[in-house]
Protein backbone atom coordinates (compact mmCIF):
# COMPACT_ATOMS: atom_id res chain seq x y z
CA UNK A 1 0.00 0.00 0.00
CA UNK A 2 1.46 3.46 -1.16
CA UNK A 3 0.81 5.96 1.62
CA UNK A 4 2.75 8.96 -0.35
CA UNK A 5 3.39 10.08 -3.91
CA UNK A 6 7.20 11.35 -5.22
CA UNK A 7 6.04 14.58 -6.35
CA UNK A 8 9.02 16.33 -6.66
CA UNK A 9 10.96 15.74 -9.56
CA UNK A 10 14.13 15.02 -10.52
CA UNK A 11 15.65 18.22 -11.08
CA UNK A 12 14.02 19.08 -7.55
CA UNK A 13 16.07 16.62 -5.70
CA UNK A 14 18.95 17.36 -7.11
CA UNK A 15 18.52 20.55 -6.17
CA UNK A 16 17.96 19.34 -2.42
CA UNK A 17 20.49 16.99 -2.58
CA UNK A 18 23.01 20.03 -3.44
CA UNK A 19 21.75 22.01 -0.72
CA UNK A 20 22.21 19.50 1.25
CA UNK A 21 26.48 19.12 0.82
CA UNK A 22 26.53 22.79 0.36
CA UNK A 23 23.98 24.71 2.24
CA UNK A 24 24.69 28.18 1.83
CA UNK A 25 25.96 28.06 -1.70
CA UNK A 26 25.65 30.79 -4.08
CA UNK A 27 23.18 30.29 -6.78
CA UNK A 28 25.78 30.58 -9.46
CA UNK A 29 28.20 27.49 -7.67
CA UNK A 30 25.43 25.34 -7.52
CA UNK A 31 24.17 26.90 -12.05
CA UNK A 32 28.45 25.16 -12.05
CA UNK A 33 27.34 22.16 -11.15
CA UNK A 34 23.31 21.29 -11.81
CA UNK A 35 23.04 23.23 -15.11
CA UNK A 36 20.69 24.99 -14.96
CA UNK A 37 20.53 29.20 -14.83
CA UNK A 38 21.13 30.76 -11.42
CA UNK A 39 18.10 32.29 -11.53
CA UNK A 40 15.85 29.26 -12.89
CA UNK A 41 17.90 27.30 -9.58
CA UNK A 42 16.83 30.45 -7.57
CA UNK A 43 13.54 30.59 -8.59
CA UNK A 44 12.95 26.61 -8.40
CA UNK A 45 13.89 26.80 -4.49
CA UNK A 46 11.66 29.27 -3.67
CA UNK A 47 8.69 27.32 -5.37
CA UNK A 48 9.45 24.53 -3.59
CA UNK A 49 10.01 26.45 -0.28
CA UNK A 50 6.89 28.72 -0.66
CA UNK A 51 5.15 25.75 -1.33
CA UNK A 52 6.00 23.70 1.65
CA UNK A 53 7.88 21.14 -0.78
CA UNK A 54 11.17 21.40 1.08
CA UNK A 55 13.22 23.50 3.70
CA UNK A 56 16.72 24.28 4.39
CA UNK A 57 17.59 24.74 8.22
CA UNK A 58 20.52 25.31 10.56
CA UNK A 59 20.10 24.35 14.21
CA UNK A 60 22.07 24.03 17.20
CA UNK A 61 24.09 20.54 17.25
CA UNK A 62 23.24 19.93 20.88
CA UNK A 63 25.54 16.95 20.85
CA UNK A 64 26.89 15.34 24.40
CA UNK A 65 25.67 19.31 25.51
CA UNK A 66 21.94 18.05 25.49
CA UNK A 67 19.95 15.17 26.74
CA UNK A 68 17.50 13.12 23.75
CA UNK A 69 14.24 11.31 25.22
CA UNK A 70 11.87 9.47 23.05
CA UNK A 71 8.31 9.77 24.39
CA UNK A 72 5.16 7.65 24.18
CA UNK A 73 2.01 9.61 24.82
CA UNK A 74 -1.42 8.17 25.25
CA UNK A 75 -4.48 10.48 24.80
CA UNK A 76 -7.78 11.13 25.85
CA UNK A 77 -10.07 9.86 23.01
CA UNK A 78 -9.94 12.19 20.33
CA UNK A 79 -7.62 14.33 21.86
CA UNK A 80 -4.78 13.11 19.88
CA UNK A 81 -4.70 15.49 16.90
CA UNK A 82 -5.30 18.43 19.10
CA UNK A 83 -2.38 17.32 21.27
CA UNK A 84 0.14 17.13 18.61
CA UNK A 85 -0.66 20.09 17.54
CA UNK A 86 0.18 21.93 20.99
CA UNK A 87 3.43 19.89 20.96
CA UNK A 88 4.39 20.47 17.67
CA UNK A 89 4.51 24.05 18.74
CA UNK A 90 7.26 24.01 21.61
CA UNK A 91 10.85 24.14 20.84
CA UNK A 92 11.70 21.10 23.13
CA UNK A 93 9.99 19.04 20.51
CA UNK A 94 11.89 17.67 17.34
CA UNK A 95 9.68 15.27 16.41
CA UNK A 96 5.91 14.89 16.55
CA UNK A 97 4.48 11.49 15.72
CA UNK A 98 0.87 10.18 15.03
CA UNK A 99 1.67 6.47 15.34
CA UNK A 100 -0.35 3.68 15.46
CA UNK A 101 0.12 0.86 18.67
CA UNK A 102 -0.33 1.13 22.41
CA UNK A 103 0.84 4.73 22.27
CA UNK A 104 -0.63 7.50 19.98
CA UNK A 105 1.98 9.74 19.77
CA UNK A 106 5.81 9.80 19.90
CA UNK A 107 8.05 12.57 20.28
CA UNK A 108 11.43 13.36 20.24
CA UNK A 109 12.42 15.69 22.74
CA UNK A 110 15.47 17.79 23.64
CA UNK A 111 16.26 19.14 26.87
CA UNK A 112 19.24 20.60 28.62
CA UNK A 113 19.38 18.26 31.47
CA UNK A 114 17.41 15.37 33.64
CA UNK A 115 15.84 18.46 35.38
CA UNK A 116 14.83 20.36 32.67
CA UNK A 117 13.06 17.24 30.65
CA UNK A 118 11.50 16.48 34.59
CA UNK A 119 10.15 20.38 34.21
CA UNK A 120 8.76 20.03 30.56
CA UNK A 121 7.20 16.36 31.19
CA UNK A 122 5.70 17.38 34.49
CA UNK A 123 5.11 21.11 33.90
CA UNK A 124 3.73 21.04 30.31
CA UNK A 125 3.32 17.10 28.71
CA UNK A 126 1.26 15.83 31.17
CA UNK A 127 -0.80 18.86 31.96
CA UNK A 128 -2.34 19.32 28.80
CA UNK A 129 -6.01 18.03 28.69
CA UNK A 130 -5.68 15.35 26.07
CA UNK A 131 -2.78 13.46 28.01
CA UNK A 132 -4.11 10.31 29.48
CA UNK A 133 -0.38 9.23 30.31
CA UNK A 134 3.37 9.25 29.17
CA UNK A 135 6.34 6.99 28.71
CA UNK A 136 9.67 8.08 28.48
CA UNK A 137 12.87 6.84 27.38
CA UNK A 138 16.10 8.82 28.27
CA UNK A 139 18.59 8.72 25.11
CA UNK A 140 21.81 7.57 26.32
CA UNK A 141 23.69 7.51 23.33
CA UNK A 142 22.23 9.05 19.96
CA UNK A 143 24.66 6.98 17.38
CA UNK A 144 23.97 9.60 14.95
CA UNK A 145 22.48 12.67 14.86
CA UNK A 146 18.82 13.28 13.84
CA UNK A 147 17.77 14.95 9.83
CA UNK A 148 21.39 14.87 8.56
CA UNK A 149 20.87 12.02 6.51
CA UNK A 150 21.02 12.94 2.21
CA UNK A 151 18.57 11.77 -0.09
CA UNK A 152 21.96 10.47 -2.38
CA UNK A 153 20.34 12.18 -5.81
CA UNK A 154 23.46 13.59 -7.34
CA UNK A 155 26.13 11.19 -8.80
CA UNK A 156 29.61 11.39 -7.61
CA UNK A 157 31.08 13.14 -10.05
CA UNK A 158 28.57 15.47 -9.61
CA UNK A 159 29.63 15.51 -5.96
CA UNK A 160 33.07 16.02 -6.64
CA UNK A 161 32.43 18.66 -8.78
CA UNK A 162 30.31 20.82 -5.94
CA UNK A 163 32.52 20.24 -3.28
CA UNK A 164 35.51 21.32 -5.21
CA UNK A 165 33.17 24.21 -6.54
CA UNK A 166 32.11 25.19 -2.99
CA UNK A 167 35.62 24.59 -1.32
CA UNK A 168 36.64 28.14 -0.69
CA UNK A 169 33.41 28.80 0.84
CA UNK A 170 32.44 26.00 3.10
CA UNK A 171 33.03 26.21 6.80
CA UNK A 172 32.72 22.03 8.12
CA UNK A 173 33.75 21.28 11.73
CA UNK A 174 37.30 20.64 12.52
CA UNK A 175 37.78 17.51 14.79
CA UNK A 176 38.72 17.97 18.02
CA UNK A 177 37.47 21.87 18.62
CA UNK A 178 35.38 22.20 20.85
CA UNK A 179 32.17 23.88 20.59
CA UNK A 180 31.51 27.33 21.09
CA UNK A 181 29.73 28.63 23.80
CA UNK A 182 26.99 30.27 21.76
CA UNK A 183 26.31 34.47 22.77
CA UNK A 184 22.94 36.28 22.35
CA UNK A 185 23.96 37.25 18.75
CA UNK A 186 24.38 33.42 18.12
CA UNK A 187 21.36 32.86 19.32
CA UNK A 188 19.61 35.31 17.22
CA UNK A 189 20.98 34.13 13.96
CA UNK A 190 20.31 30.63 14.92
CA UNK A 191 16.45 31.61 15.50
CA UNK A 192 16.56 33.51 12.30
CA UNK A 193 18.29 30.36 10.03
CA UNK A 194 16.02 27.70 12.10
CA UNK A 195 13.21 28.61 9.14
CA UNK A 196 15.81 29.51 6.31
CA UNK A 197 19.15 28.63 6.10
CA UNK A 198 19.96 30.51 2.96
CA UNK A 199 18.92 33.87 4.54
CA UNK A 200 22.19 35.98 3.29
CA UNK A 201 24.15 38.19 5.52
CA UNK A 202 22.92 41.25 4.85
CA UNK A 203 19.27 40.21 5.99
CA UNK A 204 20.92 38.78 9.09
CA UNK A 205 22.96 41.65 9.67
CA UNK A 206 19.57 43.97 9.39
CA UNK A 207 18.15 41.66 11.36
CA UNK A 208 20.17 41.33 14.25
CA UNK A 209 21.28 45.13 14.57
CA UNK A 210 25.15 43.93 13.69
CA UNK A 211 27.46 44.21 10.68
CA UNK A 212 27.42 42.12 7.06
CA UNK A 213 31.26 40.96 8.30
CA UNK A 214 30.05 40.33 11.82
CA UNK A 215 27.60 37.70 10.68
CA UNK A 216 29.99 35.87 8.28
CA UNK A 217 32.82 35.87 11.27
CA UNK A 218 30.33 33.96 13.64
CA UNK A 219 28.60 31.72 11.17
CA UNK A 220 32.40 30.39 10.30
CA UNK A 221 33.56 30.02 14.13
CA UNK A 222 29.69 28.18 14.66
CA UNK A 223 30.10 26.10 11.77
CA UNK A 224 33.83 25.43 12.16
CA UNK A 225 33.57 24.37 15.59
CA UNK A 226 30.89 22.26 15.13
CA UNK A 227 28.36 24.31 16.96
CA UNK A 228 25.48 24.12 13.90
CA UNK A 229 24.37 21.47 11.58
CA UNK A 230 21.99 21.48 8.82
CA UNK A 231 18.75 20.24 7.84
CA UNK A 232 17.63 20.35 4.61
CA UNK A 233 14.95 17.60 3.37
CA UNK A 234 11.70 17.32 0.99
CA UNK A 235 8.64 17.32 2.50
CA UNK A 236 8.27 13.72 3.54
CA UNK A 237 5.27 12.64 2.11
CA UNK A 238 6.27 14.09 -1.65
CA UNK A 239 9.81 12.68 -1.10
CA UNK A 240 9.08 9.17 -2.39
CA UNK A 241 9.55 7.68 1.51
CA UNK A 242 6.82 9.07 3.03
CA UNK A 243 6.26 6.48 5.72
CA UNK A 244 7.99 6.79 9.24
CA UNK A 245 8.25 4.10 11.39
CA UNK A 246 10.13 3.54 14.72
CA UNK A 247 11.72 0.15 15.93
CA UNK A 248 12.96 -0.99 18.84
CA UNK A 249 14.96 -3.85 19.56
CA UNK A 250 18.06 -5.34 22.29
CA UNK A 251 21.50 -5.66 22.29
CA UNK A 252 23.52 -7.55 24.48
CA UNK A 253 25.34 -4.70 25.81
CA UNK A 254 29.16 -6.14 24.66
CA UNK A 255 27.52 -6.18 20.74
CA UNK A 256 26.46 -2.71 20.96
CA UNK A 257 29.26 -1.38 19.11
CA UNK A 258 29.34 -3.92 16.05
CA UNK A 259 25.71 -3.78 15.76
CA UNK A 260 25.47 -0.19 15.78
CA UNK A 261 28.20 0.25 12.93
CA UNK A 262 26.38 -2.39 11.37
CA UNK A 263 23.11 -0.72 11.33
CA UNK A 264 24.33 3.31 10.47
CA UNK A 265 25.34 1.90 7.25
CA UNK A 266 22.08 0.34 6.22
CA UNK A 267 20.17 3.28 3.78
CA UNK A 268 16.96 3.30 5.90
CA UNK A 269 18.71 3.70 9.25
CA UNK A 270 17.98 7.38 9.90
CA UNK A 271 18.16 7.89 13.93
CA UNK A 272 19.71 5.32 16.39
CA UNK A 273 19.45 5.87 19.45
CA UNK A 274 20.59 3.53 22.51
CA UNK A 275 17.92 3.90 25.14
CA UNK A 276 16.45 3.41 28.82
CA UNK A 277 13.42 1.24 29.68
CA UNK A 278 12.21 -2.38 28.51
CA UNK A 279 14.49 -2.72 25.65
CA UNK A 280 17.78 -0.71 24.72
CA UNK A 281 17.71 0.19 21.30
CA UNK A 282 15.17 2.08 19.00
CA UNK A 283 16.21 2.84 15.75
CA UNK A 284 13.77 6.01 13.64
CA UNK A 285 13.67 5.52 9.30
CA UNK A 286 11.56 6.47 6.45
CA UNK A 287 10.15 3.88 4.14
CA UNK A 288 8.45 4.39 0.62
CA UNK A 289 5.96 1.95 1.63
CA UNK A 290 4.14 0.15 5.23
CA UNK A 291 4.92 -3.39 3.52
CA UNK A 292 8.59 -2.41 3.22
CA UNK A 293 8.80 -2.23 7.09
CA UNK A 294 8.39 -6.13 7.00
CA UNK A 295 11.61 -6.15 4.79
CA UNK A 296 13.67 -3.58 6.63
CA UNK A 297 13.60 -5.48 9.80
CA UNK A 298 14.53 -8.89 8.16
CA UNK A 299 17.52 -6.62 6.98
CA UNK A 300 18.03 -5.33 10.30
CA UNK A 301 18.05 -8.62 11.47
CA UNK A 302 20.61 -10.06 8.94
CA UNK A 303 23.01 -7.44 9.05
CA UNK A 304 22.92 -7.46 12.78
CA UNK A 305 22.47 -10.63 14.05
CA UNK A 306 22.86 -9.80 17.48
CA UNK A 307 19.44 -7.54 17.59
CA UNK A 308 16.25 -9.10 18.67
CA UNK A 309 13.67 -6.82 17.13
CA UNK A 310 10.83 -5.96 20.14
CA UNK A 311 8.65 -3.67 18.87
CA UNK A 312 7.31 -1.60 15.60
CA UNK A 313 5.32 0.81 14.96
CA UNK A 314 4.07 3.36 12.22
CA UNK A 315 3.28 7.22 11.93
CA UNK A 316 -0.44 7.58 10.62
CA UNK A 317 0.81 11.33 10.45
CA UNK A 318 3.95 13.39 10.81
CA UNK A 319 3.48 16.45 12.35
CA UNK A 320 6.75 17.97 13.17
CA UNK A 321 10.22 17.39 11.76
CA UNK A 322 13.23 19.63 13.26
CA UNK A 323 12.15 23.15 14.00
CA UNK A 324 9.15 22.10 11.05
CA UNK A 325 5.75 22.08 11.74
CA UNK A 326 3.60 20.52 8.55
CA UNK A 327 0.20 20.00 8.04
CA UNK A 328 -2.65 17.56 7.26
CA UNK A 329 -1.47 17.53 3.90
CA UNK A 330 2.39 17.20 4.55
CA UNK A 331 3.38 20.13 3.42
CA UNK A 332 5.41 22.63 5.80
CA UNK A 333 3.44 25.37 7.50
CA UNK A 334 5.75 27.05 9.65
CA UNK A 335 8.82 26.90 11.65
CA UNK A 336 9.46 26.95 15.39
CA UNK A 337 11.74 28.86 17.16
CA UNK A 338 14.39 26.21 18.71
CA UNK A 339 15.66 26.52 21.68
CA UNK A 340 19.40 27.21 21.31
CA UNK A 341 21.06 24.93 24.27
CA UNK A 342 22.27 25.96 27.57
Amino acid sequence: MHTGESVLGEADLSLIHALQIAPRASWTQLSAVLGPSPDTLARRWEHLTAGGWAWSSLLVAHDDAMLYAWVEIECVAGATEATAIELSGDAYTLGVHQVTGEADLVLLVVCPSLPALDSYLAGRVRRLGGVLRSRTQVVTRMHNRPYRSRIEQLPPGQIRLLAETTSGDRRSHVPGRPQPILSDLDRRLVAELAGDARRSAAELARQCGTSESTVRRRLDSLMAGGALHHHCLPAPRFSGRPVWALVTGDIPPLEVPETVAALTRMRHSRVITSVTGPHNMAIAMWLRTVEELHEVTATLVRAAPALRITGTLVALRTHKIGAQVLGPDGRRMHHVRPDAGP
